[in-house]
């Protein structure tokens, strides 16, 4: 994952050992937020609160960070705990607000029930490099659910599955 995200920084034109080097880029596969080979929602984000703050004792205005989700919650697929840590998250998000980032939900790797959990935990969706927009379905940890259907949700995410291979081509 990190060699395939270094090649595909690299044809966008970045400097990636420059940029790692000066420490404004971290690409890493490591995942201390598994314990034991469990997600532990806390310790994840500590290590995102953490990184947050030491980028700006750093010097720089904020910090962008993704990951894959499939990854993240490592291979025991707890997704139990999925919902809790991404609404915790985007309390996170709104409380730094010089954090930002994507959380990566591939359609085809991840149980449906999980990417359904994740179109509703998050404000807007990222399709591809050119393609973003408002989540009509987001509903807040406030309110804990939409109104939208299952079958509603999987036909946004078809038509968003869509949307991307036509772009990517």
């Amino acid at each position: 994952m990190v060699a395939g995200m270094r090649s595909y920084l690299a044809a966008s034109g970045i400097n990636v050992a420059d940029a790692v080097g000066n420490g404004s880029l971290m690409l890493s596969s490591d995942r201390p937020h598994l314990v034991s080979g469990h997600f532990d929602a806390e310790c994840m984000l500590r290590a995102l609160e953490d990184a947050v703050n030491q980028a700006l004792r750093d010097g720089y205005v904020g910090l962008w960070a993704t990951g894959d989700m499939t990854w993240e919650i490592g291979a025991k697929k707890e997704m139990s705990k999925l919902l809790e840590y991404e609404w915790r998250l985007e309390g996170l998000f709104r409380s730094q607000p010089c954090l930002s980032g994507v959380c990566q939900y591939h359609a085809d790797t991840m149980p449906q029930d999980a990417v359904r959990e994740g179109l509703l935990t998050h404000q807007s969706i990222f399709i591809n490099e050119t393609l973003s927009r408002l989540n009509p379905h987001h509903a807040t940890r406030q309110n804990g659910s939409s109104k939208a259907l299952p079958r509603d949700l999987d036909s946004l995410i078809e038509q968003l599955c869509r949307q991307d291979s036509v772009k990517s081509v």
